[in-house]
């Protein structure tokens, strides 16, 4: 499975934000938490549910839609 398959959209789970597949865990909570520097160990702990390759799949996923937002603008 690609990391980026572990991020899935459904309309009946928060709005049909981008999820984590199996979970309610919006990807851009996860991605905030990152930001703001947070451990990924801590986050780990903290969320039991979520593994490392999931946290792999928001960054690869925010790094995805920060190049495409790129290409839009230039």
């Amino acid at each position: 499975m690609s990391k980026l398959e572990r991020i899935v959209f459904d309309p009946e789970v928060c709005g049909g934000s981008p999820v984590i597949r199996g979970s309610r865990y919006p990807v851009e909570l996860l991605l905030d938490l990152l930001a703001a520097g947070l451990p990924v160990t801590e986050i780990l702990d903290d969320h039991p549910e979520l593994t490392a390759d999931d946290l792999l799949a928001v960054i690869e996923y925010g790094v995805v839609g920060a190049y495409r937002r790129s290409l839009v603008r230039h």
